[in-house]
């Protein structure tokens, strides 16, 4: 079982141009869309977090079943579902303002125990930044790293949300001795101010960076550096790719066996670039049509 834990919330996706295009809904959050991938690419998948009861709410829960994750442990509450309206660049890629006051997800509280048979469990996004839930979620984050859990991190940074810059990054350097492995973005780098070697010596077993469609690069503790290209793709928009590179590195890790620290180190040169190229694939498909809609696993083949 792999769990992922963070926000799920209804994207505001605009269908023109300019202020007042319309907006269709769609249904996102970095580690929502995480947890859909994993399903879809058939890893056996809980999803961990706080939903409201309204239409929204529902519709979140309903899109989680459909991908054949586990709902069980889904927090309630009656308060509304965050909203987040997207702009999307010429490019296709795609910036963020947030509507979080008062919403559901912010309420989560740290549950008294993971699913059984956890091997895994995935942070990242909206849900490490806003309280009360921020300081829940790393409780979490920490007592699952104790018993011997296997942790990603997926900062997936949205600057906006964050106050306190400093405070923001010394915080994200208190969480690395409890994680495994570390997915960024160049741009999340940028803004965090560090490198991957930084990051190793504090903690993870190795650092996977996006570069958008130029691929992918993973830097390991043992001074190990491996890079693929980018998939072709044509870019509807990259909605959720970042989230789907996310998904298919941790299924593409669990079918190997390899949701370990050790397993991380032995998997050589050979390993880490299949692992690479897949996850590529699987992004490259979520990027081709609009949304967040990641693959299903007969579209993308195995790593």
């Amino acid at each position: 079982m792999i769990v992922v834990a963070g926000e799920a919330l209804i994207d505001l996706v605009p269908q023109g141009t300019g202020a007042l295009a319309a907006l269709r809904p769609a249904l996102g959050g970095g580690p929502y869309n995480t947890a859909v991938a994993l399903g879809r690419l058939g890893s056996p998948t809980a999803f961990c977090s706080r939903t409201s009861r309204d239409a929204f709410g529902e519709a979140l829960l309903n899109g989680l079943r459909a991908a054949g994750v586990d709902v069980s442990g889904v927090q309630r509450g009656t308060e509304p579902t965050t909203l987040a309206v997207a702009t999307i660049d010429e490019d296709g890629s795609a910036a963020y303002s947030f509507y979080v006051e008062g919403t559901a997800d912010r309420l989560f509280a740290t549950p008294p125990a993971l699913p059984a048979g956890t091997r895994a469990v995935s942070f990242g996004t909206c849900s490490l930044v806003l309280e009360p839930g921020a300081s829940a979620y790393e409780e979490l984050m920490r007592s699952a790293a104790a018993q011997g859990v296997f942790i990603a991190l997926d900062p997936n940074i949205r600057a906006g949300l964050i106050a306190d810059a400093d405070a923001y990054r010394a915080r994200f350097m208190s969480w690395l001795p409890s994680v495994s492995l570390l997915k960024l973005s160049e741009e999340d780098a940028r803004w965090l101010g560090g490198s991957p070697r930084e990051w190793l010596d504090a903690g993870p077993a190795a650092v996977v960076m996006t570069h958008g469609g130029d691929g992918l690069t993973a830097f390991v503790r043992d001074g190990g550096e491996y890079a693929v290209p980018g998939e072709k793709a044509d870019v509807v928009d990259t909605i959720g790719a970042g989230d789907t590179v996310n998904a298919a590195l941790l299924h593409g890790l669990s079918a190997r066996d390899a949701l370990s620290v050790p397993a991380l180190a032995g998997l050589g040169a050979d390993g880490w670039k299949r692992l690479l190229r897949f996850a590529a694939r699987a992004a490259a498909v979520t990027c081709s049509r609009a949304g967040a809609e990641p693959p299903y696993a007969g579209e993308v083949s195995e790593a």
